[in-house]
């Protein structure tokens, strides 16, 4: 068995077991005990009531509606949308514990860290050059603009100086090599000459997901320098369409909202702040990701699109909310008058308007609609078809059969073109596929079992709660017919002998880079079955999978009888089918008694 994620299975079992997983959830969502278990609102599905259950004694979680389900690690990692070794890293912190890498990864983790306290260093020296006396200037171009002191301080903004080696000298005395500051976007090298990425210039810093500064904004406000905005190039650990800006302080606001709104520049979330908006993000300047959809989907059950009002605006919309539907989600868009983005907008009608605006959002199909019949003469006969096959392309994506539905009659009076001609050019509803993410969890679905699978089932859910039910199946069972059970009793005795004990929380690291028996351990820790057991259940569980094998072996040696000529070997194989099908008998019989 190799080791996860770069960490040994005795390491990731050391840092599991330092915390509690109902402190650490608590510390994301209300939790309500009941009995033995916590139960709160599942984070990962568009859940109205408790469906999540944690269980303090197993260390585990559990969502009954949608299948999430796991340690404090993966709760962690999908609830924050970061990596597993993040997310190890994350409690490890809580508790103090040092981690050792295996690898390669520990040279990563340093990078990252490095990385960080470079940012960090310079986060901090820009912020404290706005508040010298050579700031002043700043400050009055910020407070002109409208960005308070309160806004300056929850986005930490600061200043780069005339100066060009201030910071590229500070990190030279912190140890930092030229190398270094280059390859990480702090410094540029001409000619030999090293000299810092941003002078002169308003520094708004960037953050990952977890609040740590990766990257900079630099804004010019006293030259005439061409290009008015100077941004921190790619790195490794700076990647713009993994990021939403403000995502780190705007994700319990959304949570608790259960609203979140997407912007498409940065100055457009500190304008929203500074009129008391804070569940609002941005997608940096670029075209919406995919990676940053999914975060959306994680931040607010309702997602508020709010771009630019020109035609480049309303484009980007019509697009993200196409590509939020293939998800599953419907937005809601606000278009804004005047061709304004929404700094301009509030900074010309004032925040009433703007808190109007987004209490009275248009919804998804309506906005579509709209967009569509733009520059659309209806009394020419193309321009009406173009906008009918435009419709028919919208309607085929509609996975709800009552919107599309009502859609259609809205479409079909609109155009005076009867409803049947649009239903015949749609496609089955069977047939519209809705895009999977990976971070969200597939429903549990009812699985048809026989008594032999349900009896393979419950032994194995007693094995990972009970070391003694183990031995039992080492004892007696040894092998599962059905292969994902088999597959999964096989691991579950591994690890007990490896380690010498089995506990679930331990457990579900060693599953993680299996798809496949992660589903099956998620299937069988969903059974509603007692803690506790007793041993004729199992000896009951274990004589009918035993059944179950005849069973199985009848079925066997039958196909290879049809496949002999050989008559002679024909009988042999009749007669050991005999036996066995007696046997069998013998059982139910003996069941029946």
């Amino acid at each position: 068995m190799k080791e996860n994620y770069a960490l040994s299975t005795e390491k990731l079992n050391e840092i599991r077991a330092s915390v509690d997983i109902v402190d650490v959830i608590s510390e994301y969502l209300p939790l309500t005990g009941r009995g033995q278990n916590f139960f709160g609102v599942c984070p990962f599905h568009d859940d109205h009531s408790p469906s999540m259950s944690v269980n303090r004694e197993r260390q585990i979680y559990k969502c009954f509606s949608c299948g999430a389900g796991g340690n404090v690690f993966t709760f962690i990692r999908d609830y924050e949308n970061i990596s597993f070794l993040q997310a190890v890293q994350k409690v490890a912190t809580k508790t103090g514990i040092l981690l050792h890498l295996a690898n390669g990864s520990e040279q990563t983790i340093q990078k990252r860290s490095q990385y960080h306290e470079m940012y960090a260093i310079a986060c901090k020296l820009y912020t404290n050059n706005l508040y010298t006396e050579e700031g002043l200037e700043a400050i009055d171009y910020l407070e002109r603009r409208q960005i308070t002191k309160e806004a300056r301080k929850e986005f930490e903004i600061g200043l780069s100086l005339k100066n060009s080696h201030l910071l590229t000298g500070l990190l030279t005395k912190k140890g930092f090599t030229k190398e270094e500051m280059v390859q990480n976007g702090l410094a540029l090298s001409k000619e030999g000459e090293l000299r810092d990425s941003y002078f002169n210039r308003i520094m708004f810093p960037l953050f990952d997901l977890m609040g740590k500064p990766v990257g900079f904004s630099a804004r010019i406000y006293r030259s005439n320098d061409a290009s008015k905005y100077v941004n921190t190039k790619e790195t490794e650990f700076f990647k713009k369409g993994e990021l939403l800006y403000h995502y780190h302080k705007a994700k319990n606001i959304a949570r608790m909202k259960e609203q979140v709104i997407l912007v498409e520049g940065f100055m457009d979330v500190i304008r929203l702040f500074t009129v008391g908006i804070e569940n609002v993000v941005a997608s940096m300047g670029t075209a919406v990701t995919k990676e940053q959809l999914i975060l959306l989907k994680k931040m607010g059950k309702e997602i508020i699109l709010l771009f630019d009002g020109d035609e480049a605006g309303r484009h980007a919309a019509y697009k993200t909310s196409s590509d939020l539907m293939k998800m599953g989600v419907y937005p809601k868009i606000i278009v804004l008058e005047d061709d304004l983005d929404p700094d301009e907008y509030i900074l010309k009608y004032g925040k009433e308007k703007i808190e109007y605006k987004i209490a009275h959002p248009m919804n998804t199909i309506d906005f579509k609609l709209e967009y569509l019949k733009e520059n659309k003469n209806f009394s020419s006969p193309l321009d009406k078809a173009n906008y009918i096959s435009s419709v028919i392309e919208e309607l085929n994506q509609i996975t709800d059969p009552i919107l599309r539905e009502t859609t259609l009659l809205k479409i079909s009076e609109e155009t005076a073109l009867d409803a049947s001609i649009i239903r015949s050019q749609l496609v089955d509803l069977k047939d519209v596929v809705r895009e999977e993410t990976v971070s969200t969890p597939k429903p549990i679905k009812s699985l048809k079992m026989n008594r032999y699978q349900e009896a393979e089932r419950r032994l194995i859910f007693y094995m990972l709660n009970h070391a003694e039910v183990i031995d039992l199946y080492k004892q007696k069972v040894k092998f599962l017919s059905t292969e994902k059970y088999r597959l999964l009793a096989k691991e579950i005795n591994y690890f007990y002998e490896e380690h010498g004990y089995m506990k679930e929380a331990d457990f579900i690291n060693v599953l993680l880079e299996d798809t496949d028996l992660l589903n099956t351990f998620h299937e069988i820790t969903s059974l509603s079955l007692k803690d506790t057991y007793k041993k004729e259940e199992m000896e009951e569980y274990i004589d009918t999978i035993y059944e179950y094998k005849i069973v199985k072996q009848i079925d066997y040696l039958k196909s290879e009888q049809k496949k002999i000529i050989d008559q002679e070997k024909k009988k042999a194989l009749g007669d050991e089918i005999l036996e066995l099908q007696i046997e069998l008998q013998k059982r139910k019989v003996w069941e029946e008694l």
